[in-house]
């Protein structure tokens, strides 16, 4: 349902004066719509396909009106103070995942592929492949791993 309420309101800003666009918050609107539409959810691909048709075609007529009443109710209050929802959790995640690429001096690590990287980087260590040089150090100050092995 998501997906399907963010291309609604990607059509219907599209239909808006760009001035109009600017002072409203997408993810009011979307949220505004999704609190008025029901779930659709699915654990397999089959009911995926089924439920993305239905929000297509059932849903269809009620995400439109959805998405226009939360741009509506939007404009309405467009002093109102807002302060937007920050998850700790997912910026604390973020930051570490850039310290790591940092580290790593791995420019593609992602979550997805952290335990892949870090597994590859420890085996490359161990064997000499690699070493480490902390950033701000000179060349000659590189940590050699060979010498301090266990």
């Amino acid at each position: 349902m998501e997906v399907l309420v963010a291309e609604e309101m990607e059509k219907q800003f599209q239909s808006l004066p760009t001035k109009t666009v600017k002072y409203i918050k997408a993810s009011e609107v979307i949220a505004y719509a999704l609190n008025r539409l029901p779930a659709l959810y699915a654990t397999s691909k089959r009911g995926w396909q089924r439920q993305w048709h239905r929000g297509k075609t059932e849903m269809y007529e009620k995400i439109t009106t959805a998405v226009r009443q939360g741009i509506i109710a939007v404009q309405q209050d467009p002093l109102r103070a807002n302060d937007p929802l920050i998850f700790a959790e997912e910026n604390a995640a973020s930051v570490a995942l850039q310290g790591l690429k940092v580290l790593l001096q791995c420019e593609d690590l992602s979550w997805e592929n952290l335990t892949v990287v870090v597994e590859q980087t420890l085996i490359n260590t161990s064997t000499g492949k690699i070493t480490w040089r902390q950033s701000g150090r000179s060349q000659k100050e590189i940590f050699d791993w060979e010498k301090h092995q266990i």
